[in-house]
């Protein structure tokens, strides 16, 4: 039985973790945590926020997907949209999905991002 998503694999190119740790670090709000040293050496980094965690693995033939992504739900998501954009992160408000407030973003190497609040 399924209990629950343990995590979500993004995938980078090699050599963009430096970037990828401003934007999910400052930009988010998300904490790094250690990769296990076998998979260190893969490249990459994992961040984590409370229950989420987003993995970034290096891929030599990266291409950003452009409609897959992540849901990530937020609280207070006006003030979570302003701290991306204080952060030159894009954001693009969608009114599409009845009984929320959603935006996506990208992170600095295409991956796109779904932020979400319900609105009941």
């Amino acid at each position: 039985m399924l209990t629950a998503v343990d995590h979500v694999q993004l995938a980078a190119p090699p050599g963009s973790e430096p970037r990828l740790r401003t934007y999910y670090v400052d930009a988010l709000g998300m904490t790094e945590i250690p990769k296990p040293p076998v998979l260190a050496a893969r490249g990459g980094c994992w961040f984590q926020a409370g229950a989420v965690q987003l993995h970034l693995g290096v891929e030599a033939d990266f291409r950003p997907a452009r409609k897959a992504h992540p849901g990530l739900r937020v609280h207070d998501i006006e003030a979570y949209a302003a701290r991306l954009e204080a952060h030159h992160a894009p954001v693009t408000w969608d009114d599409d999905l009845p009984g929320h407030r959603r935006f996506f973003s990208e992170d600095p190497v295409g991956n796109r991002l779904e932020f979400l609040e319900p609105t009941d």
